[in-house]
């Protein structure tokens, strides 16, 4: 009986120092968060010109508010900033081909978004807002305010929907996140072209008419900057054959790291 006490007291003290070593959640680094923040500008020579579209269907309707220009191509000419990219955060490691990207750490406060809707609008014959990013918890209104009918076509990896929209009208669609863009046209007005970006977490921006573009609550540490324009494509950094996997970056801790600007240029990898 004595024998059988002391290997139990053996067990119980090697489980114990077994347990001392297993490291407890307060062990675990904390994570923190900071701020990015930089700019998007035109690395070509010259700058794209202004093209006007040609609008022969419903013309004094669409022309109201006078011509309507192509928003491929927005180049500030004073500072080169580009409207309309695409900027968002990724994990450090790319996938391998065909597979997802890793999911990433998510502040608290942004664990659901605040507006449950973002709206897609086309008053005067073009897609207001022309770009448009979204996140995968939220809805998509899309709404019809002109006086001619239109019809809304999504066309993506995860969706391939048509509907045609009297004047004054609106509708909701639900889009599921993607690697790839959405394209939206209108077959009634060919000129009428938008994309849409829907992401499984926050941290997603479109860049303003001066090119730049600021993510806040960020997670610090190792990450991917990812950018992507309509008409030239992946921001292609030092490889330009593989501008889908980004850039690695380093996110400093409750501060801003400024990532400085990035030229646009024509992109091999599409």
């Amino acid at each position: 009986m004595r024998i059988a006490l002391t290997v139990l007291g053996v067990s119980l003290g090697l489980m114990t120092v077994l347990l001392s070593n297993v490291p407890s959640a307060a062990d675990e680094p904390k994570q923190e968060w900071g701020t990015i923040k930089g700019q998007i500008v035109w690395g070509e020579k010259d700058l794209p010109a202004v093209v006007k579209l040609n609008i022969d269907q419903d013309p004094l309707v669409c022309k109201k508010n006078g011509d309507i220009v192509s928003e491929e191509y927005v180049v500030d000419p004073k500072t080169k900033g580009v409207k309309n990219v695409f900027v968002w955060l990724a994990a450090a490691t790319p996938p391998k081909k065909g597979a997802k990207w890793a999911a990433i750490p998510i502040h608290p406060a942004l664990a659901k978004s605040k507006d449950k809707t973002v709206t897609l609008d086309q008053p005067c014959c073009s897609f207001e807002p022309h770009v448009l990013a979204m996140r995968d918890d939220q809805t998509l209104e899309v709404k019809n305010s002109a006086s001619v009918p239109h019809n809304i076509h999504f066309i993506g990896e995860k969706v391939n929907d048509n509907k045609i929209m009297p004047p004054n009208t609106s509708l909701t669609e639900l889009v599921a996140a993607s690697a790839t863009p959405v394209n939206v046209q209108c077959d009634i007005h060919r000129w009428m072209k938008g994309y849409v970006r829907v992401f499984d977490h926050p941290y997603f921006q479109v860049t303003a008419v001066d090119g730049k573009f600021e993510i806040k609550n960020v997670p610090a540490g190792e990450y991917r900057i990812l950018i992507w324009h309509e008409g030239m494509g992946w921001v292609t950094f030092d490889n330009p054959e593989k501008g889908k996997e980004g850039k690695l970056i380093k996110i400093k801790a409750n501060g801003d790291t400024d990532l400085g600007t990035f030229k646009l240029t024509k992109s091999k990898d599409d």
